[in-house]
């Protein structure tokens, strides 16, 4: 039998050797997947664009045996006699490595496939898997925090923390993973069965990834969403969905589920049986105690959390869902999220001065999330604008118009945003800082903080929740938000 013939039989007790594996593209997931393909034997080429920040990694792997390109012109072409390739997440389905495997019926997988038939036979950790357009990233870390607070070893994994190759492959097996997925790793992903699910949201992010004609005759939404959608595939417990976003339960029941499976609604109004929700400023569960049809146990209250804010209480249900789905206690539930605080960059504040209050949400990076952060806050000045990736604004502008004490535009796309203000909001004042103004001595964040003083009135909140991604302007909406905290302590005199 040939090692592509064995493919499907392989997983991480096997040897692997003879089956020739291309990884496209070395960043931390490329290199987790080479790292351990070559640890099971198989015989490993690496091939992405730059070796900027990769040449360490890189020699130790060609050291180990593997052969690595990194250069302009490495992905152009597929080698020959390549039995599987594993694609970085970022990767388009049009992309020419990606074309020609398709061509030449090479299989293609993602690092999560992969991931997932490197699972141990005999000790697999469970899933607990979370998708969506918002909240992702924020709702696995609460999960990994009831799961540690109910004194199991769990770690978060996938788009967001570990790789989940290197989760699979610990020597010390893990009692479950709280796992990010990103529709584009789910798009490359075949085989998985989680315990549980969640799809949080659904709304225009990405869209650009999906045009092109590469997916056929499905508008970019349409892709995007059934892409999503796989994460409810072979689910074994619980598909968590949001209640106030119908789009989320039409996924769950377009999945092939395993029996037994059921629908776990979140909302943050009362929740009906078989769903986790708000009594007043209560998080209850009428889903997984046995008088859910009369009564709801009480895992938390609203001020238990790190933040009051709807967007924030909607992640901590889905994640206390796909816990107790896994029979987690509802102390646990209550100590985890006591203690979850999140990452920067996402609803933090970063000064108050003069009555105003200063926010950085750089993590917002499409309209969805950032409607989200903007319900929060009224009345609010708000920084927007960087690259939308194809998405519009319409929708967000007609829903938070009346919060809007006015907007300070930035970046290459601050054009798209501008036009459904005007469409939308016309009255509310727009000041447009063009990062390419020449003759400019100050940093374009020093001047959008300085724009935004001008707008606040005592009482306001203003917020960087941009509804676009960093990149045009800055390394990552990490650095967007550094930049940000930075020129608001400097003007607020905070350091």
């Amino acid at each position: 039998m040939g090692a592509a013939d064995r493919l499907d039989s392989l997983g991480q007790t096997e040897s692997w050797e003879g089956v020739r594996a291309v990884v496209a593209g070395f960043g931390v997931s490329g290199f987790a997947a080479a790292d351990n393909l070559l640890h099971l034997g198989a015989d490993v080429t690496a091939l992405d664009e730059s070796a900027s920040g990769k040449e360490e990694k890189a020699e130790l792997l060609e050291v180990l045996g593997a052969s690595i390109r990194l250069e302009q012109g490495a992905t152009a072409v597929l080698p020959d006699d390549v039995d599987v390739l594993v694609t970085s997440p970022g990767w388009r389905p049009d992309a020419p490595l990606l074309a020609q495997a398709h061509a030449r019926g090479v299989p293609v997988w993602g690092e999560v496939e992969l991931a997932w038939r490197l699972r141990h036979p005999e000790h697999a950790a469970p899933w607990l898997a979370v998708t969506g357009t918002n909240g992702k990233t924020t709702t696995v870390q609460m999960l990994d925090a009831i799961l540690r607070a109910a004194g199991l070893r769990s770690v978060a994994a996938g788009n967001v923390g570990l790789p989940l190759v290197e989760a699979v492959m610990d020597p010390t097996p893990y009692d479950a993973l709280a796992v990010e997925l990103s529709s584009f790793q789910l798009h490359y992903t075949r085989s998985m069965a989680a315990e549980s699910a969640a799809v949080l949201n659904l709304a225009e992010d990405h869209l650009d990834w999906y045009a092109g004609g590469w997916a056929g005759d499905a508008d970019p939404m349409t892709a995007y969403a059934a892409d999503k959608g796989r994460v409810y595939e072979g689910v074994q417990r619980a598909c968590v969905y949001n209640v106030a976003d119908p789009a989320t339960e039409r996924l769950v029941r377009e999945a092939d589920v395993q029996d037994g499976a059921r629908a776990i609604g979140f909302t943050l109004g009362m929740p009906g049986v078989g769903m986790v929700g708000l009594v007043e400023d209560i998080l209850v569960d009428r889903a997984f105690i046995e008088e859910r049809g009369t009564s709801a146990a009480e895992l938390c209250t609203v001020a238990d959390l790190a933040s009051p804010a709807p967007h924030f209480v909607a992640d901590a249900l889905a994640a206390a869902a796909l816990a107790r789905a896994h029979g987690v206690s509802q102390q646990a539930v209550r100590d985890g999220l006591r203690a979850f605080r999140p990452d920067a960059h996402r609803i933090a504040v970063v000064a108050e001065h003069e009555g105003v209050t200063w926010v950085d949400d750089s993590k917002a990076t499409n309209p969805h999330a950032a409607q989200s952060s903007l319900q929060a806050h009224d009345p609010v000045v708000w920084i927007a604008g960087g690259l939308a990736k194809g998405a519009r604004f319409d929708d967000l502008v007609r829903t938070v118009r009346d919060r809007l004490r006015g907007v300070v535009l930035l970046g290459r796309d601050r054009g798209v945003v501008a036009e459904a203000l005007a469409r939308h909001a016309p009255d509310v004042p727009v000041i447009d800082v063009d990062a390419g103004e020449t003759g400019a001595e100050q940093a374009p964040m020093e001047r959008v903080v300085e724009a935004a003083a001008t707008l606040a009135r005592p009482g306001d909140t203003v917020l960087l929740a941009p509804g676009c991604a960093s990149m045009d302007l800055f390394a990552s909406y990490a650095d967007r938000g550094e930049q940000f905290a930075a020129a608001v302590r400097r003007r607020t005199g905070q350091h």
